[in-house]
């Protein structure tokens, strides 16, 4: 028997008197799956794409719909209609966080602005960063750092012809050191596989924490169970968060002693000239390189993937990128980035297949409200399906192919104002890290197609690759992508 039903059956009792306390249960719900007592929504496919689930049973249930994990009521939003009244219409009502228990880590939870609510304090991080770290002047001063980093990656690979590669571990690497030096003026890890400084694993830590946090909770589905911990996962992430930190205390002391660092100009000498504490500024670091990595090294992997099984679409994007930079092994800038529209369009095509985020994370009502015609209860939880979104056949033609050319010329962005395609989320949770995400994507991408052919180990033809995805915060694929590099004559 695994963990879970058996848990319940040794829990059932407690559970069984926690129901039958009074309460007031909300009406005008929106509709839903059936629901069992105590356990809640049963679907057999859950468990390895809850996602695709979902978006199948959306089309059954409705735009807006209600399933129970264990007690807890969670509504979950399937359409662009449903997205817009979500997070534009009761963006205010809606926008706080539901926090999972796993991450719920006393010094550490009291400072994210991830799982915050929009709080004051919420409102003078996300400024900071917005100003210091993602707004337009800061972008264009770190170009340089981008551009050295993608460099970097195709000289690593240029080491490497004919061998097999692992494309996902070492472009993670590679943004790893971008943030690295935007944070620290330091890169915080080795292509080689070698520890670099402080550096303890920090590549590993950060997956391990993606994993953990998408692992199904008990204390989650029966939150009274929440302090007993009984699977372990939130001890896991805090031991996983001090390690995290740890990896990067020696710089914050060091630079502490220094006044911020006199001679640096980097986001840790912002923070500390900013007077935030060190458990606030190890929330922060955990937050800038945890998330944003994972996701852009998971867009870059499935978007490598789709043009070498659409070679035709490869094809065009080398077209579009020697006519732009010139002969392979020319270094790509980021001031090309805009003179290469249909390279842009893969990218928009491969987060709408692939989005970063399947669910956006999970949102909680501060307040009961109206949607679409039903009742949002207080404190409710609230899901937009992502992928569910950018694969409906009501907006898009074909949501299966991936087809570029249906970007091209076409004004729909993921700025979060069309609500058809929402990788990035929308409205005032909406991914501060959104521009950056968009120029290492679209530099690493170039850097790869233009510089390389990248083939397939054991003689495999890329319609045979496994495209099957796995869930998690991050939506990887499945079978990492190994690839073959070969240098572009």
């Amino acid at each position: 028997m695994s963990l879970i039903p058996l848990l319940l059956l040794l829990f059932l009792p407690i559970i069984t008197l926690y129901l039958l306390r009074p309460t007031k249960r909300p009406r005008n719900l929106p509709p839903g799956p059936f629901a069992w007592p105590v356990i809640g929504t049963i679907l057999s496919k859950m468990k390895k794409q809850p996602h695709a689930e979902l978006a199948r049973l959306a089309r059954i249930h409705g735009p807006l719909m209600l399933l129970y994990h264990g007690l807890e009521p969670v509504i979950v939003a399937s359409t662009a209609t449903a997205a817009s009244e979500v997070l534009k219409s009761q963006d205010r009502a809606l926008s706080a966080r539901f926090a999972p228990n796993s991450v719920r880590l006393p010094g550490y939870i009291e400072h994210s602005m991830v799982w915050a609510d929009c709080t004051d304090y919420w409102k003078s991080v996300r400024k900071i960063w917005r100003v210091e770290l993602f707004s337009n002047r800061m972008l264009d001063l770190q170009a340089r750092v981008r551009e050295a980093k993608a460099h970097e990656l195709v000289r690593f690979l240029r080491a490497r012809e004919g061998q097999e590669v692992t494309l996902a571990d070492v472009v993670f690497g590679s943004i790893l050191n971008v943030l690295g030096m935007i944070v620290f003026s330091k890169d915080v890890f080795d292509l080689e596989g070698k520890a670099v400084e402080n550096d303890t694993g920090m590549k590993g830590m950060i997956r391990q924490l993606m994993v953990l946090a998408a692992i199904p909770n008990l204390a989650d589905l029966y939150p009274f169970l929440g302090r007993l911990d009984m699977q372990g996962l939130r001890r896991a992430s805090g031991e996983c968060v001090k390690r995290m930190n740890g990896s990067w205390a020696a710089i914050v002391k060091e630079r502490r002693a220094s006044g911020g660092g006199r001679d640096e100009n980097d986001f840790l000498k912002v923070l500390i000239d900013e007077g935030f504490s060190d458990p606030q500024i190890d929330a922060m670091l955990l937050e800038i390189f945890g998330p944003g990595s994972d996701t852009s090294t998971s867009t870059i992997e499935w978007a490598v993937a789709e043009l070498l099984r659409n070679p035709q679409k490869l094809a065009k994007v080398r077209e579009e990128l020697d006519s732009v930079i010139g002969r392979s092994g020319t270094p790509i800038k980021e001031s090309d980035l805009p003179n290469l529209p249909y390279l842009h369009a893969c990218v928009k095509e491969t987060l709408r297949l692939h989005p970063p985020v399947t669910f956006l994370l999970p949102h909680r009502a501060s307040e009961p409200c109206e949607v679409m015609g039903y009742t949002i209860p207080k404190d409710c939880q609230l899901m937009v399906n992502t992928y569910a979104i950018g694969r409906d056949p009501a907006t898009w033609t074909e949501p299966e192919k991936f087809e570029p050319e249906r970007f091209v010329g076409s004004e729909v962005d993921y700025q979060g104002n069309d609500f058809q395609y929402i990788p990035f989320g929308a409205g005032r949770r909406i991914c501060p890290g959104m521009s950056l995400a968009s120029r290492v994507v679209r530099l690493f991408l170039a850097s790869l197609v233009h510089g390389f052919d990248l083939g397939l180990p054991n003689g495999m033809k890329a319609e045979e690759m496994d495209m099957t995805d796995r869930f998690g915060l991050a939506l990887l694929k499945d079978v990492p992508l190994v690839v073959v590099p070969k240098v572009r004559a």
